[in-house]
């Protein structure tokens, strides 16, 4: 109650200052329920705000058992739909199609007598027609006169990750294991960060943040049961409970899920050193100790944190395929979480999110599934990188079996290893990414990666005095993926100029420049895509594009562990450039993309892209912009060193057929 007070506290001192420079006939008054919940209050911040930068007098009431809201044109209704106080109160029609739109779904529409309700079917649905109308304010610079309109979202859960990871090992530990510690992670106490970051989901509607790490739990809490087990020092475990307990708490506010990702099976390496064990062994079987160490851990953990979530790695570090997964996440991992609902007092049941990496994920759900209902199961788009919007084969088909469990399967964007480090922004390419998780894998779910410096998070790859945020260079990738994961079959004409807009305002130009940076975002967005699945050793990140390639990798990439599933499933079907330079000495057809074309359209997609950028004049955020603009000439020059290299292979290849040294002098550049 004392928090709900210093709430209207602060509406009401915003308001005595909207009083006092806003005439009447711009005034509204808030109506919100005494039952509304912290979603609610924080979309009601929004909209207040908003409305008193269009120049609105914004009035707030709290509405109890005893009181009725007041009905009129300067009135405004925020709640559920199952709200207690304002069900009885709502317009029939208005609350019918708020309760219908689904999870997270919302209805804002005036009444007859010009009271305008927004009502969700949950407390994030709520949220979100709060942030919806603000954003038509914003845009507007008024509230809109006509209003009747429901929406939700296609994806069931969309998020983002974050790296609680290092790219080298710890002194004393193996790979995955990194404790939270101020030395490795300074920016994990960054409360402004934070904020930042949150914000920067909420406005996107994402709906759950990943931290990915290998035993977070020993940085966490302390057991009873194995007080030793922590690998942080006091005075670190407190701040890590500090910033936890904040992180989940805001993160709670803007309707998000903060999903712990953990290794299995690792231990913290006091609790090894104690018991004489490793860490982690792949081939060692479920020990007791570690299975009640660890199901208490979890328990704890959702105890102690509110809105939380769990994302498990059965692979990697225990035999990813077997009864053991089965039994480890039945028997350990649910049970933990039960029985931390159960210590708390929690109905809800959280998510818990299985990663199909190195497991028999169908197997582990089929008999998790009687004992738990909010399970997930998680899998890579197109493997640690970004190739195609047509995937095909036998990814595909294991994506839609994981679909067809009788879960929700969320597609993972993954490392993006042929991205790095440029931007990238193509909201052709996303669009139609999205929607083949949708229509092709029948995915339900987003887990989106940074699309570059996962492993120097939060900063940015640029050269830039004092640097710059990763999140703030790569607005438009985050922005791009929400949008069309809360909706992905858009118009495409009416796309183009909201994008055009989005950045003609960033950059201050005109909309046609606007358009023309779209342009080049989506001519560039094209090259890397189709360098790595026409040219490629892997879809993995043991392959960094922008690097380049030896020339006997390209001729004979067996040799370097060729995975042919990316161009098997991850690419259009086509040929190798070790296919393609057979069937032209064997004088043989050709069939779908082949390194040729490839090569051509690459070049063609770099000069476009150039010229597209060459048109802009921008006056805001010049250096951004300027850089922006080196980028296009990186994919450029990449595109050109490609089909340059590749001509080259090709020569060399037919060598080896015809046994003519003039083929080899034709390679030479």
């Amino acid at each position: 109650m004392r928090n709900f007070l210093i709430f209207i506290f602060l509406f009401i001192s915003s308001s005595a200052i909207a009083n006092s420079v806003t005439p009447a006939a711009k005034s509204k008054t808030i109506y919100i329920s005494s039952q509304s919940g912290t979603r609610e209050k924080f979309g009601l911040k929004r909209l207040t705000d908003a409305l008193i930068a269009s120049g609105y007098n914004v009035k707030f009431s709290v509405v109890d058992y005893r009181q009725k809201f007041v009905k009129g044109k300067n009135s405004i209704v925020i709640g559920t739909a199952d709200d207690k106080i304002f069900k009885p109160q709502f317009p029939v029609s208005i609350v019918n199609k708020a309760s219908t739109a689904g999870k997270e779904g919302f209805s804002v529409s005036y009444d007859q007598d010009g009271t305008l309700y927004i009502i969700g079917a949950d407390h994030s649905g709520t949220l979100y027609g709060c942030l919806d109308l603000t954003d038509k304010i914003a845009e507007n610079k008024v509230l809109p006169a006509k209003l009747s309109y429901t929406d939700h979202p296609e994806m069931v859960l969309r998020g983002t990750c974050i790296g609680l990871q290092k790219p080298d090992y710890l002194p004393g530990h193996d790979v995955y294991e990194y404790p939270y510690t101020e030395e490795s992670f300074p920016w994990l106490y960054d409360k402004k960060l934070w904020i930042k970051y949150l914000d920067m989901m909420v406005e996107n509607r994402y709906n759950s943040l990943y931290l990915w790490n290998g035993h977070p739990f020993s940085s966490l809490l302390r057991l009873k049961e194995y007080p030793y087990a922590v690998e942080v020092d006091d005075a670190t475990l407190k701040k890590n409970e500090e910033i936890f307990r904040f992180l989940t708490s805001e993160a709670d506010k803007r309707g998000i899920w903060v999903i712990q990702m953990f290794y299995n099976i690792i231990i913290p390496k006091p609790f090894a050193d104690k018991h004489s064990l490793k860490t982690q062994d792949r081939n060692r079987p479920i020990i007791p100790l570690i299975a009640d160490y660890t199901q208490k851990s979890i328990s704890a953990f959702v105890a102690k944190y509110p809105n939380v979530g769990l994302m498990v790695a059965l692979g990697e570090a225990m035999e990813g395929v077997g009864q053991d997964d089965i039994d480890w996440f039945t028997k350990t991992i649910i049970p933990g979480v039960k029985d931390g609902l159960k210590a708390a007092g929690i109905k809800e049941e959280p998510p818990i999110v299985l990663r199909a990496h190195d497991t028999d994920a169908p197997a582990v759900m089929k008999a998790a599934l009687p004992f738990y209902k909010n399970l997930y199961t998680e899998n890579k788009f197109n493997g640690e990188a970004l190739t195609t919007y047509e995937p095909r084969g036998a990814w595909a088909e294991l994506n839609r079996k994981l679909a067809a469990i009788g879960t929700i399967n969320i597609s993972n964007v993954h490392i993006l290893a042929n991205l790095e480090p440029f931007r990238y922004g193509s909201a052709d390419f996303i669009q139609k990414s999205v929607i083949a998780m949708n229509k092709i894998y029948n995915a339900k779910g987003l887990h989106l990666y940074p699309q570059h410096s996962y492993w120097d998070w939060p900063y940015a790859a640029d050269d830039v005095k004092g640097r710059i945020l990763e999140v703030d260079r790569d607005w438009i990738w985050y922005k791009e993926w929400a949008r069309y994961a809360w909706k992905s079959e858009r118009d495409r004409p009416q796309e183009i100029n909201y994008w055009g807009k989005q950045l003609a305002d960033k950059y201050g130009s005109s909309l046609a420049d606007g358009k023309s940076i779209l342009n080049a975002y989506e001519e560039s967005g094209e090259i890397s895509p189709k360098l790595l699945r026409r040219y490629g050793i892997t879809d993995g990140n043991r392959q960094t594009l922008t690097l380049g390639m030896l020339m006997t990798q390209l001729i004979n990439p067996f040799r370097y562990g060729l995975f042919t599933l990316m161009y098997e499933s991850e690419a259009p079907e086509g040929e190798m450039i070790i296919e393609y330079a057979e069937k032209e000495w064997k004088k043989q057809g050709h069939i779908g993309e082949t390194p040729v074309q490839v090569a051509k359209e690459v070049v063609e997609h770099g000069k476009k892209a150039l010229a597209s950028i060459e048109k802009v004049k921008a006056t805001k955020d010049i250096a951004e912009f300027n850089r922006l603009k080196n980028d296009m000439y990186c994919y450029d020059e990449m595109a050109n060193f490609y089909a340059e290299k590749v001509k080259s292979a090709l020569w060399i290849l037919r060598y080896k057929y015809s046994n003519n040294v003039a083929d080899l002098e034709q390679a030479l550049p």
